[in-house]
């Protein structure tokens, strides 16, 4: 079956320190591509809201598009497979670019910037259920968490995440043009070892500059109940 549509307004195909998540945080992940002609509003529109310190922004690229004519070196499988988990659990037959996530649960058309801020808004009311405290020493991440209210199972992701690139575009729907692209999504690793209940340590290996984000997550692309970084 193919998972990819057509549509207008969207395409459719060096850190230490300790971080605490902030019951204010709202993540914001944008599927977006190089070779996505509707996408630089949408990237330009993630770099101002990478400026809050109330949202944490993530730029997963996706590969589907580089059949255009313009390979998108940040582009990884892991991120269509995460978006069409997110569709499978919202019950849509395709995906599509530019889209925004907020907090796991409501999906936007990612250049839709008063859209965007509304459920943003929305999603700041929610009471926190989780506490993360983030801590790097080294090459060592140690992400410490605690259920503060409900129950259930829940996955503690680990994110690396590259503050900012330019890249000069020259085949493609945007061949010519030289776009920035901001909080681009490195690496991503799930862990599903915590039961959700009570406090629970877990240790992520992180070397190298890219900056870290850690999330707690329901399983199979649930809600986001917690999120801090490192910068």
């Amino acid at each position: 079956m193919r998972f990819v549509r057509h549509a207008i307004a969207a395409a459719v195909m060096s850190l230490a320190g300790v971080a605490q998540a902030d019951d204010t945080m709202v993540v914001v992940e944008l599927f977006t591509s190089q070779g996505c002609s509707s996408c630089p509003p949408a990237d330009a529109l993630l770099k101002e809201l990478s400026k809050r310190d109330d949202v944490i922004a993530l730029a997963l690229h996706v590969d589907y598009w580089d059949y255009i004519g313009w390979k998108d070196d940040f582009a990884d499988p892991k991120h269509v497979e995460r978006q069409k988990g997110y569709a499978r659990v919202a019950g849509r037959r395709s995906i599509y670019t530019p889209q925004m996530i907020i907090d796991g649960t409501n999906d936007v058309v990612g250049n839709r910037a008063k859209d965007v801020e509304m459920l943003i808004n929305r999603h700041k009311a929610d009471q926190a259920t989780v506490a993360l405290s983030v801590d790097r020493s080294g090459d060592t991440v140690t992400v410490q968490a605690e259920r503060l209210s409900g129950s259930g199972p829940l996955d503690l992701h680990f994110i690396r995440v590259d503050p900012g690139e330019t890249v000069q575009i020259k085949r493609g729907e945007n061949s010519g043009k030289t776009i920035d692209y901001s909080q681009i999504v490195t690496e991503w690793t799930a862990h599903a070892g915590w039961s959700g209940t009570g406090n629970y340590t877990v240790e992520f290996s992180a070397k190298g500059d890219d900056a870290v984000v850690v999330l707690a997550q329901e399983p199979d692309h649930g809600s986001i109940l917690a999120a801090a970084r490192l910068r």
